[in-house]
């Protein structure tokens, strides 16, 4: 450019600069519960539910009741349990008998082997009626013949009810209900695949939430998932918080700030950058007043300038006015 030229008065020229800075993501993301304090309330026999002695929300105590199944299936283990020891009461008394005459001479060995094989049938029998009830027994309380009181195996929340009075319970793989301690909670991000440079296990994370505008809590990376999630394109992450005072709810809305480390990047104004048929590119001093087009790759924006890459510290580059330049 000409001496005198009256653009010079329009044109700024600047050295590329070089800052440390610690970027930023932020995604949203929702409250779940803790999958290791939470528990499928499941029915360990058929029947019929009688009573419901809870609804959706409320908070139970272990040991609580939650509701009463009358079972014709543990009226059949009671039985089965009821008759296999009679019959262990027979046939030990059989072999008793055998073993008496079979040493005064009066029954053949084969006999005596047949009624101890009897009574060891009949003992195996009976241990296994008493396993079936054990198992009924591990999920509440045997009340008579055919009624089972479930309790709550732990202390929390009844977060999901899909049973009713009367209803027929005929699948013991379906739940009844869900109990969830939410004394500890996730927030669960979901992290786009081009944000995934952003998390790193343990590093910290600040999260809000919509309920209480202004509030910022602290938290560290617990979890990072391996799996990708195909339709999504998304990479879920889960966050720790103790909760206490019950601020963090299920399904809350969150959003979740995922920071980087600091690093040295080359910045550059926004208004140093030009683009020519999907190329991005700044003009450089390469002597005083004379300029040359030069590409860059941008990355992302920072504060108000831009972080690219093809540029050098020290460098002088237009920063304002290259318009005048850009033909």
């Amino acid at each position: 450019m000409l001496e005198g030229s009256p653009l010079r008065g329009r044109i700024a020229v600047a050295p590329v600069e070089v800052k440390t800075i610690s970027r930023s993501r932020v995604v949203t993301g929702t409250v779940e519960a803790d999958p290791a304090r939470t528990v499928r309330i499941l029915a360990p026999v058929t029947g019929r539910v009688g009573e419901l002695n809870v609804e959706l929300g409320d908070n139970v105590k272990k040991g609580q009741p939650l509701a009463t199944i009358d079972s014709g299936d543990l009226a059949q283990a009671v039985a089965d349990a009821e008759k296999a020891r009679a019959t262990v009461k027979l046939t030990k008394s059989a072999m008793e008998r055998a073993v008496g005459l079979n040493k005064a001479g009066g029954l053949a060995l084969r006999e005596l082997e047949q009624a101890q094989n009897d009574y060891r049938q009949a003992t195996t029998e009976l241990k296994r009626a008493e396993a079936r009830l054990e198992v009924i027994g591990d999920s509440g309380q045997v009340s008579g013949q055919r009624k089972i009181v479930l309790t709550a195996p732990i202390d929390g929340t009844i977060t999901a009810l899909e049973t009713a009075p009367g209803d027929f319970i005929d699948n013991a793989t379906e739940s009844m209900m869900t109990v969830s301690n939410l004394a500890k909670v996730w927030v669960t991000a979901s992290v786009q695949e081009k944000d995934l440079s952003f998390v790193q296990k343990d590093e910290r994370v600040e999260v809000s939430l919509l309920a209480y505008p202004g509030e910022v809590y602290s938290g560290r990376v617990q979890i990072i998932s391996q799996l990708l999630e195909a339709d999504t394109r998304r990479n879920k992450v889960r966050i720790s918080f103790e909760n206490p005072y019950a601020i963090f709810k299920l399904n809350m809305f969150a959003t979740v700030r995922f920071f980087a480390p600091a690093t040295q990047q080359v910045l550059v104004p926004s208004s140093a950058l030009f683009m020519v048929n999907d190329t991005t590119s700044v003009f450089v001093e390469t002597a005083p007043w004379t300029f040359q087009r030069k590409p860059v790759v941008t990355e992302s924006d920072y504060e108000g300038a831009t972080i690219v890459r093809g540029l050098e510290a020290g460098q002088r580059i237009v920063v304002r006015g290259g318009i005048l330049l850009n033909d």
